[in-house]
């Protein structure tokens, strides 16, 4: 096929979807099933900023997929609606702007005061901030979405001068809602913050199977053509999702990704098969992408659990791996961690499915933990590509 043919075929009406942003992750419906409890109780801490007094601070709390974003940004669209100017909302994703510089540059942008990307101090970025603000004399509601991001990376400075703003305001009120993923982020930050920010507190359960049926189903009709799923798509799509943790954004990336697939099958419809193709592809990018976001020595440790199969090594030991590993931080002249850690750091590999930890008897001889690699290696091989670094530890190895 030709690519004219190609380009040709997209510009004709789909036979699968009749609107595909609709799946999109950015897309908020304007109802959102099984979340009517969240959204009320959102609402009720935000609804004083209608009448100009500042909410309190809330904490959103839940596993990836179970509706955070969601509902806040359809609570913000609902109270933007109503309040008539009378409100500033921001909201801000701290994966993508992970410094106090580039929070409260985006934090400015949003009052009209623009903001160099690099070339001020924080402090000078913050002074505007808060001179932008108080010259608009209004409740400004601000969204720190995936707040773990920012303060694992840079600490939470900017968490505290948000905390504390309101003391140096004189027309303006401030109002933080953090959203995140991580249950045990609240020990990263220092307690004054902790005490500050979370005078609210929403915790998000993750979905059932049925619930995320349900969320699937008002989806898809929004979504796609009539006729275009064969009947056990969304049902499989559900199950699927509902083994991970209940998460919605997993069912509706399959569902989105098996649609694709089987528009560029030039398939009729979607069936079961495409959406244990799109599994298959999912499942590869999120290993990939969890091995390029690990810290060094755990790459290290991964890579010398990789080597030594590699090699044609079996039934490999914590001990083993950590006599690899030594290799590898002797060749680059690092200090190494202790064979604890290295323990620890197995256990997180074994927790995240990249290797199976099993512990086996030895009879009389007690027992040990037999290690071995337990996804797919070329997965392991993309998600260390971009790591130049690490790849020449690998040929050093290897050679």
């Amino acid at each position: 096929m030709s690519l004219e043919e190609l380009f040709e075929r997209f510009t004709l009406q789909s036979r699968i979807f009749k609107d595909r942003d609709k799946l999109l992750p950015d897309y908020v419906p304007g109802d959102l099933p099984h979340r009517s409890n969240q959204v009320l109780q959102l609402a009720k801490i935000l609804a004083p900023a209608l009448a100009g007094s500042r909410p309190s601070n809330v904490f959103i709390y839940g596993l990836t997929g179970t509706g955070k974003t969601a509902v806040t940004k359809y609570v913000l669209r609902k109270l933007s609606e109503r309040a008539q100017d009378k409100v500033i909302f921001s909201y801000v994703n701290c994966r993508q702007n992970d410094t106090s510089y580039r929070v409260l540059a985006e934090l400015t942008r949003d009052l009209g005061t623009r903001i160099p990307f690099t070339g001020l101090a924080t402090s000078e970025v913050y002074k505007r901030f808060v001179n932008a603000l108080d010259r608009r004399g209004r409740i400004m509601v601000v969204v720190l979405d995936e707040i773990d991001h920012l303060v694992k990376k840079s600490g939470d400075d900017v968490l505290y001068f948000l905390t504390r703003i309101n003391e140096q305001l004189t027309s303006s009120r401030l109002s933080l809602i953090g959203i995140t993923n991580d249950l045990k982020f609240t020990e990263f930050l220092d307690a004054r913050v902790k005490s500050s920010l979370g005078e609210e507190e929403l915790v998000f359960p993750p979905y059932t199977a049925r619930e995320l049926e349900d969320i699937l189903r008002q989806r898809a009709a929004e979504t796609f053509v009539e006729g275009a799923l064969t009947a056990e798509v969304i049902p499989m799509c559900a199950a699927i999702a509902a083994k991970q943790n209940g998460d919605a954004r997993l069912a509706l990336d399959l569902l989105l990704k098996a649609a694709d697939i089987a528009e560029r099958d030039e398939a009729e419809k979607v069936t079961s098969e495409h959406v244990r193709q799109a599994q298959r592809e999912i499942e590869k990018n999120v290993t990939v992408d969890v091995i390029k976001s690990m810290p060094l020595h755990v790459k290290m440790v991964l890579i010398a659990i990789y080597l030594l199969e590699k090699e044609g090594a079996r039934n490999l030991t914590t001990g083993v791996i950590y006599n690899k590993y030594l290799e590898i931080t002797k060749m680059l002249g690092m200090d190494p961690v202790t064979q604890r850690r290295i323990s620890d750091i197995i256990n997180e590999l074994d927790m995240s499915g990249i290797v199976n930890a099993r512990v086996v008897s030895l009879g009389r001889y007690g027992r040990t933990k037999v290690i071995r690699l337990s996804t797919n290696v070329k997965s392991i091989e993309e998600g260390l590509q971009e790591d130049l670094f690490m790849l020449g530890v690998t040929e050093m190895v290897t050679r």
